[in-house]
C-alpha cells in the first residue's frame, strides 16, 4: 500500500500547485486533508502556506483538534515533516506581521519583515535566488546548493544558528531553509522551482530521520 502523505488544507496553501509536485516527485498517495484522523494516520506531513503569518495561524487554529493533531504525529512521533514557506514560518515561536500572533514554537525564533538595507533591494524578495547549505542540524542534508524561487516579505530569525539549514541572500543574509529533528521547513516554493524543487522533494520522501 502507498505511504499516506497528509497534506494540509486549512485555506492557506497553494495545495494544487505542491499536490501535483509532490506526485511528480514520486508521492504514492497524497491526502489533501484538515482531518485531525488522517492527520494522525499519516507517513509524512507537509504544511504549505501562502499569505500573512497572522492569516496562516489564524486559520489552522480554526480547526478543531488540528494543531494536536499535527503535534501528536510530528513531536511526539516523530514522522517526517515539511513546512513550505509561511508553512515554515509557522514553526516560529512568533509572528510579527500584522500584529504579534503567537506560531507552533517548534523551531525557536521569531518571523520578521524583512529589512530594506539598500534602496536597490526589493520587498517582497521574489524570484529566483542561491540556496547555500548551511551544514547545520539534522534534516540539513535534504538541501543541495542550487537555485529556487521565493516569494517573501518576512523572513525567520532563528534563535539557534543550528537549526539553519541553508541561507539567501537579498541585501543580506536571510534563512532559506530550516531543520532539527525529523522536521524541515523552506521559505522557498518547491513547487516553483522546477528540477531544483522536484529533486528536493523526492528526498524529502525517501527521508527517514
Amino acid at each position: 500500500m502507498a505511504e499516506a502523505i497528509a497534506l494540509i488544507d486549512y485555506g492557506a496553501g497553494n495545495l494544487h500547485s505542491v499536490y501535483n509536485a509532490l506526485n511528480a516527485a514520486g508521492a504514492g498517495h497524497v491526502a489533501v486533508t484538515s482531518d485531525p484522523h488522517i492527520v494522525r494516520g499519516a507517513k509524512r506531513i507537509v504544511l504549505p502556506g501562502v499569505g500573512s503569518f497572522k492569516a496562516c495561524m489564524k486559520g489552522l487554529d480554526a480547526i478543531p483538534d488540528l494543531v494536536e493533531a499535527l503535534e501528536e504525529r510530528v513531536i511526539d512521533d516523530g514522522v517526517p515533516f515539511l513546512g513550505i514557506c509561511v508553512g515554515m514560518q509557522l514553526l516560529a515561536t512568533r509572528g510579527l506581521e500584522h500584529g504579534e500572533t503567537m506560531g507552533l514554537g517548534w523551531i525557536p525564533g521569531e518571523v520578521k519583515p524583512i529589512e530594506r538595507t539598500d534602496p536597490a533591494i526589493k520587498v517582497p524578495h521574489m524570484g529566483w535566488n542561491d540556496v547555500v547549505h548551511a551544514h547545520h542540524g539534522d534534516g540539513s542534508e535534504l538541501i543541495e546548493e542550487g537555485e529556487a524561487y521565493f516569494l517573501h516579505s518576512y523572513h525567520f530569525a532563528a534563535e539557534n544558528g543550528r537549526d539553519i539549514a541553508a541561507m539567501t541572500d537579498h541585501g543580506g543574509g536571510l534563512v532559506a531553509a530550516v531543520a532539527r529533528d525529523n522536521m524541515l521547513g523552506v521559505q522557498f516554493h518547491p513547487e516553483k522551482s522546477q528540477r531544483y524543487g522536484i529533486a528536493l522533494l523526492e528526498r524529502f520522501l525517501e527521508w527517514m530521520p
